[in-house]
């Protein structure tokens, strides 16, 4: 048995399990002919009740491959990892090779006829720093240096404040880039902040929070393009809404290993997430 453990948990949702199995198996073989005993199947529970603790999971001193979020990584987890590469974004509405976009999303005719707006804003230079999500407090960088939740002055439509000021809002996680922290710097950005929404709902995740809009316990979400993109395709909530804005372009979640793997280790990683098709061209 090997003394590694391996998760995908950010995109595996039940209905595309077997694709994200499939995945891991071809970077598996991809590892093992490198020497690495790369672990036979994916990690999907650590806890006693079954379910998945995914900041247990990032600092696990076995950690040979997961992803993460740059929210997390922002807020402390670069110090147990270490970065291998980033996946490719390009084949999502909102991606742009490295780099992805959150839509926000209400129930139809929330606003004055049926909500929706164009597509996402064009990759735009970086803004030095991020906020940190801290009610009351004003938004301070990412720490440690950070920069994979750079974003860029808005370029394309923007966010709809006025359509969005007093509404009540679903949000995946506090740490979560995609679900609030990219919204609440785009909001700074333009004055503003998430003292718009009249409630702030932590949901769980971003299906979740899909869900709750469209059920109408709450009226807006930020959610990442792919995971929109996997919700158009498998959950039935999203007929009841549309897109009316787009967050800034940042860069996409991260693949991760322990920070004490060797270097020859975290090489024959970057050789073998390459060789396998998962991360961006370089």
């Amino acid at each position: 048995m090997s003394r590694f453990i391996a998760a995908l948990p950010m995109y595996d949702w039940p209905e595309v399990r077997t694709e994200t199995d499939a995945q891991w198996v071809r970077l598996r073989d991809a590892l093992r002919r490198r020497g690495v005993d790369a672990p036979d199947a994916l990690t999907r529970t650590n806890m006693p009740d079954g379910s998945l603790e995914p900041a247990a999971l990032w600092r696990d001193p076995a950690l040979l491959f997961a992803q993460t979020c740059w929210g997390p990584m922002g807020l402390g987890l670069a110090d147990h990892v270490q970065v291998i590469g980033q996946p490719d974004y390009s084949d999502f509405e909102g991606g742009q090779g490295e780099f992805y976009s959150s839509a926000v999303v209400m129930r139809r005719g929330a606003a004055d006829g049926d909500v929706g707006v164009g597509s996402p804003p064009p990759l735009t230079p970086p803004r030095k720093g991020e906020g940190h999500l801290a009610s009351g407090s004003s938004p301070s960088p990412l720490r440690g240096g950070v920069r994979g939740g750079g974003s860029g002055d808005r370029a394309g439509p923007p966010i709809p404040v006025d359509l969005l000021r007093g509404k009540r809002f679903a949000f995946n996680g506090t740490d979560s880039m995609s679900g609030i922290l990219a919204l609440t710097s785009d909001l700074e950005a333009m004055g503003e902040g998430i003292g718009i929404f009249s409630e702030r709902i932590v949901s769980g995740g971003h299906r979740a929070s899909i869900v709750a809009v469209a059920k109408g316990r709450a009226d807006v979400a930020a959610i990442d393009c792919r995971s929109w993109a996997m919700a158009q395709r498998f959950e039935p909530a999203v007929k009841e809404l549309a897109v009316v804005g787009w967050t800034g372009r940042r860069k996409g979640l991260p693949y991760i290993c322990a920070q004490g793997l060797p270097r020859e280790t975290v090489d024959a990683l970057l050789e073998a997430a390459t060789e396998a098709g998962m991360l961006v061209a370089s």
